[in-house]
């Protein structure tokens, strides 16, 4: 059997991404400006819907950055964002000194927990700091609780920055991740769901603050003949090559969701008769995950029971990559010094829990692979 390496998200190319990155090459618009580009964000527009503006960037992180910008956070300001993520979405925080203080997340989504955001909020305008925004993420390409969420930033007039970064195409009650923010981020990195090699969206739903993103992106270069700068800039404006890329994405995202989910059904049937794991899942109709990546919690049983670690090196021994989901950013170094809201609900998903190989590239014969592991290292547990 082939051993070469089991990815657990690469790029997946569709064959039409050459013929747009050659049109940049062809009529020399090797720039951050071009036909590709304007094509790539309207193409993103018109897959979410509801009238959204999108504005391509060099990165997810650098969405987030100027979202922040956008939502007026500044020096000293406060910004509620939750611990179970990826550092991308704090270190823009930092970035304009401003203060992230983390959420705990809840059991159903394992994204934001609304009553310990709420908690936060009381507790931080109690001492005189009321937050500036919320920085909510669908984890994994699973929802977070939206209806929950939104009620409480309303009920506090606190804008919420959506993180889609993980999540283009999947839906709450039918409306597209991405949207539901003041602000939403999406990332075309080279593990997403498709990808521009490296790239990110920010996705508004007004034109002006479109227009607003794309001028900081690009150095805030005012109107005039010469270059005129009256506010900071920034060069995040995403190459009309990368852009080219992204359009060839575009055109087989729908796919692609498919063999994710894919993916993810054979994991449930995978795990289905082995009561130690469970499968991370949507809790109900109303969410519809694209499972960026499919992930899975390991009980180990008391007495010499499978871990997290026991399996990951049993996949890693057989060429197959595989991580643990991410650590809390409450407890990482860089971050541990920071207000945290909730109990230890994300702390026992890092304990527990690993990412599997999810890529829509994947083979039958890498299904089998991982089912071959799976099998020797459960039976083997219950030889013992």
């Amino acid at each position: 059997m082939n051993n070469s390496r089991i990815w657990l998200s690469s790029p997946h190319m569709g064959g039409q991404e050459k013929k747009y990155v050659q049109e940049a090459f062809d009529t020399n618009w090797i720039a951050p400006l071009g036909h590709n580009l304007d094509c790539f964000e309207r193409d993103i527009e018109n897959f979410l819907g509801q009238q959204t503006n999108a504005a391509a960037l060099s990165c997810g992180t650098a969405a987030i950055h100027l979202g922040l910008i956008l939502l007026g956070v500044q020096r000293g300001d406060e910004v509620l964002v939750q611990t179970h993520t990826n550092n991308a979405s704090v270190n823009p925080i930092l970035y304009l000194g401003a203060t992230p203080v983390f959420i705990d997340s809840e059991s159903d989504t394992w994204n934001l927990c609304p009553l310990a955001l709420e908690e936060a909020i009381i507790d931080r305008i109690a001492k005189r700091n009321k937050p500036k925004a919320i920085i909510a993420v669908h984890l994994y390409g699973v929802p977070y609780k939206v209806d929950a969420i939104q009620a409480v930033a309303s009920k506090y007039d606190i804008p919420i920055l959506e993180d889609s970064a993980e999540a283009l195409g999947s839906s709450y009650k039918g409306r597209k991740c991405g949207t539901f923010g003041a602000i939403g981020v999406l990332s075309f990195n080279g593990n997403k769901i498709i990808t521009t090699s490296g790239g990110g969206a920010l996705v508004t739903n007004t034109k002006n603050l479109k227009n607003k993103a794309i001028f900081l992106a690009t150095q805030s270069r005012d109107d005039a003949p010469h270059y005129e700068h009256t506010e900071i800039g920034y060069n995040y404006r995403l190459s009309n090559v990368c852009a080219g890329i992204g359009r060839g994405q575009m055109e087989v995202l729908e796919e692609r969701i498919n063999l994710r989910r894919k993916m993810h059904a054979f994991y449930v049937e995978l795990f289905k008769y082995i009561p130690e794991v469970s499968v991370f899942d949507v809790p109900n109709e109303e969410y519809y995950s694209n499972y960026w990546l499919s992930a899975i919690i390991i009980n180990p049983k008391e007495h010499g029971g499978i871990t997290r670690e026991t399996l990951g090196m049993a996949f890693e021994a057989e060429n197959i990559e595989c991580r643990p989901l991410w650590k809390p950013m409450h407890l990482q170094p860089v971050f541990k010094k920071y207000p945290y809201y909730g109990k230890h609900f994300a702390e026992t998903l890092f304990k527990n829990g690993l990412c599997l190989p999810s890529g829509s590239n994947l083979t039958d014969e890498d299904r089998e692979r991982i089912a071959a592991v799976v099998s020797q290292l459960f039976q083997k547990m219950e030889d013992d």
